[in-house]
């Protein structure tokens, strides 16, 4: 990959800019890089900036203190969508490149998060508070996300307490606490201001992951104190009963009043959930194959092929985005991102019964670490690398962390075999561009996937696998899950995943169109007597916000389209449809105090008018205080007019997961996976993959003097797959007679012999 800043300008300016340059001119960049991830060197001069702006004393993030001030990230502050518009389709100036700055203000009489627009780079100059703008309010620092310095103190916390206990532990696990893991739940409390968390204890295997070895053990501790020495342990929980201190656990065990369920320490050949090969490896399976190299380009953040061109990105916390989606030269997507991804669990420990993991706090771009060649993505992908600065004041890189490919997916896109009037075969193989990352959130891999079809279509979908989480088993575990071991429950949970699609469908000024099915009741005509149901089609613009709210599990209308103000050549709207896919459960009762910071989760879909100041459908402070939400979506919906206006699609998908035996070791992805489609509608006047140079046609030699009565012979035709000069046999015979196939003419076949758009 070439460093974006030291492309060929000749490669990527315009030639009006070309034209206008001379010796002084500043190296000029390509358009799409407005949309670029900072940069290492960048994020680094933010930081030199900061501590040199901000007259605060500044301690790394990695070590901070709560009492301390720190920088927790920085990333790109993406600038507004009309700037960039004016850019991107007209003569405005390329807008200024900013970086968004968070920190963490502890060492101030009112300690506080505090975000900063920072810009413009690559020399920083100026710094702006964008947080009351942003939010309404400062953001109280109980809010903020836990770091991996306050994970560590807790973790020396509950050690010492564990020391209280020796007796209990060597019996109940074999064990003095130090090889034990413990995992975080969250939320953290009951109400706004509490930092209090169970923490789940298991037995730790090197090799293996420990989220199916519970050992019955959950402590609660308080840690909102902003000095670490007055950190406490509150609660303990033990296979069904509470207890006020780890020593008064040491003490009902040793009076003989604690029932002891002992669990022997696993060995690392027979731990649940090893994943080592149990067989030596067998002859390799198929491989993909690319004749003449990729037929996609890659240049700095912006891939195109076969008419697409996407700019990619990674947030560090809401993860993959792509913007400035266009096909054969027209936008169609400004933004599509993932906003959020919601674990909520059900079990009846305690650490499993409160957890609901919004996992962008923790961050769903920053721990998309490095792909695996020849099984996360083929081969021969191409594989980029993403750079972050979370929690420390050095950028940090994940290798190969996204992957863009394109994929066979063994189907074909369209096919027809003609047996009727004339014989012939006309097809084309389903091929798509891939954009992949996965994301590692502690137990769970969830596989990002954003395709590219040759029909104009796009989809979207995840995949989850990994580990499941679970509880002890105990009491009446099965109504929570599934028993998957001796002492394991898989505890039955929801996966609710959302995305931001603003779709600009011939331009921005679209409105939201739905069509289903109808009967109406009428008379035959030509028989008068008799009635007839007939089927029709039922059309329906939607004019507000509130009609553009589509519940879960509500019906919802299966044709429901952004439609432009313009037509096709056959008068109908040029529109796209959102086809959704998703098994998603109710995210939370209405009534649950915590409901308004996952209220995107009350709707399949929701339709609202795009509005710059609301950027995100939730808040990496929504973790920590849902009860008091940082960012409520259901607030966007005010039943605003809808018609003719910059709309924007927010999509939930997900699914019930309820473990069972064969999540073990790992979950699976079949089944398990989730998306939407985005899908042409109206918008062309015929399938743009007609034009696709991977189209197939062939049909029989015509019949002549000498030759067979049915179907002469001849040389065979061109199939799927093959080039010029290549025999391929069709796939079935002529109607009465041999296998006789003519070579297509010149231009009625396609080849694989494909180019970089």
């Amino acid at each position: 990959m070439t460093h974006w800043g030291k492309q060929s300008k000749a490669a990527f300016c315009s030639s009006q800019q070309i034209r206008g340059m001379s010796e002084n001119t500043p190296l000029c960049l390509p358009r799409h890089l407005v949309f670029a991830d900072l940069t290492p060197e960048e994020m680094a001069q933010v930081v030199r900036y900061l501590r040199g702006s901000l007259g605060v004393r500044l301690v790394d993030a990695s070590r901070a203190e709560p009492s301390d001030s720190c920088i927790a990230s920085v990333e790109l502050q993406v600038p507004a969508k009309a700037e960039v518009l004016q850019f991107l389709d007209g003569a405005g100036a390329r807008p200024p490149r900013e970086a968004l700055a968070v920190l963490y203000f502890g060492n101030q009489p009112e300690p506080n998060v505090t975000e900063y627009v920072v810009g413009p780079l690559p020399t920083p100059a100026y710094h702006r508070d964008v947080t009351v703008q942003k939010y309404g309010g400062k953001v109280p620092y109980y809010r903020r996300p836990v770091t991996g310095k306050e994970y560590v103190d807790i973790n020396t916390l509950i050690q010492q307490e564990l020391r209280k206990a020796p007796r209990f532990l060597a019996t109940c696990c074999e064990s003095d606490g130090t090889d034990l893991a413990i995992l975080t739940t969250a939320p953290r409390g009951f109400k706004s201001g509490d930092r209090t968390t169970w923490f789940v204890l298991f037995h730790n295997v090197a090799g293996t992951g420990y989220y199916l070895s519970p050992v019955g053990l959950e402590v609660l501790v308080e840690h909102k104190d902003l000095h670490v020495s007055r950190w406490r342990l509150r609660q303990v929980f033990y296979n069904g009963r509470y207890f006020a201190s780890t020593g008064d656990l040491e003490d009902a065990f040793v009076a003989n009043l604690l029932e002891v369920v002992r669990v022997e320490k696993p060995q690392a050949d027979t731990v649940l959930g090893l994943m080592r090969p149990r067989h030596p490896p067998g002859s390799p399976g198929p491989l993909h194959y690319e004749p003449q190299g990729p037929r996609y380009s890659v240049r700095g953040n912006r891939v195109t092929f076969q008419g697409w061109s996407v700019a990619f990105g990674m947030n560090p916390n809401s993860g993959p985005r792509l913007f400035d989606i266009r096909y054969r030269g027209e936008r169609i997507v400004y933004e599509l991102s993932l906003q959020e991804a919601l674990a909520l669990y059900g079990s009846n420990c305690p650490g499993g019964m409160s957890t609901r993991y919004l996992d962008g706090s923790f961050g769903i771009g920053r721990f998309a670490y490095e792909l695996v060649r020849g099984l996360d993505c083929p081969y021969t992908a191409t594989y980029v690398d993403r750079h972050y600065l979370v929690e420390s004041e050095t950028p940090k890189t994940n290798q190969n962390s996204l992957c863009i490919f394109e994929h066979d997916a063994a189907l074909p896109l369209r096919r027809h075999f003609s047996d009727s009037q004339s014989l012939y075969y006309g097809g084309l193989r389903k091929n798509t561009l891939v954009i992949r990352a996965i994301s590692t959130l502690i137990n769970y891999d969830y596989i990002w996937d954003f395709m590219f079809h040759g029909s104009g279509a796009m989809e979207v979908r995840v995949h989850a696998t990994g580990y499941i989480s679970s509880s002890f088993f105990h009491g009446q575990g099965t109504d929570y899950g599934n028993r998957v071991g001796p002492h394991t429950l898989g505890t039955m949970h929801l996966h609710h995943i959302h995305y931001k699609v603003d779709l600009d469908v011939n331009g921005q000024m679209n409105s939201l169109e739905t069509q289903d099915m109808g009967y109406e009741l009428v008379k035959e005509p030509w028989s008068m007597q008799n009635t007839i149901e007939r089927l029709y089609l039922r059309r329906e613009r939607l004019e507000r916000e509130d009609e553009a709210a589509f519940p879960l599990n509500a019906p919802m209308p299966r044709y429901l389209c952004f439609a432009s103000p313009f037509t096709n050549k056959w008068g109908h709207p040029r529109s796209y449809r959102i086809q959704i896919t998703s098994f998603a459960g109710e995210h939370l009762p209405a009534s649950s105090p915590m409901e308004r910071s996952i209220s995107w989760g009350r709707y399949q879909l929701a339709v609202t008018r795009r509005k710059e100041e609301e950027p995100t459908s939730t808040s990496i402070y929504n973790q920590n205080d849902p009860w008091t939400p940082t960012v409520a979506f259901a607030d966007f919906i005010n039943n605003e007019t809808i018609t003719n206006k910059d709309l924007v699609a927010w999509i939930s998908v997900g699914f019930l997961h309820v473990p069972h035996a064969e999540d073990v070791p790992n979950t699976v992805t079949v089944g398990n996976g989730v998306g939407f489609f985005l899908r042409p509608y109206n918008y062309f006047d015929e399938d743009p993959s007609v034009d696709s140079p991977d189209s197939v046609y062939f049909k029989p030699r015509h019949s002549g003097p000498g030759s067979d009565p049915q179907c002469s012979r001849g040389p065979e035709g061109h199939g799927a797959g093959s080039t010029p000069g290549t025999a391929a046999r069709a796939s079935t015979s002529c109607a009465l007679g041999p296998r006789c196939w003519q070579e297509a003419p010149a231009g009625e076949y396609g080849t694989n012999k494909g180019v970089n758009v």
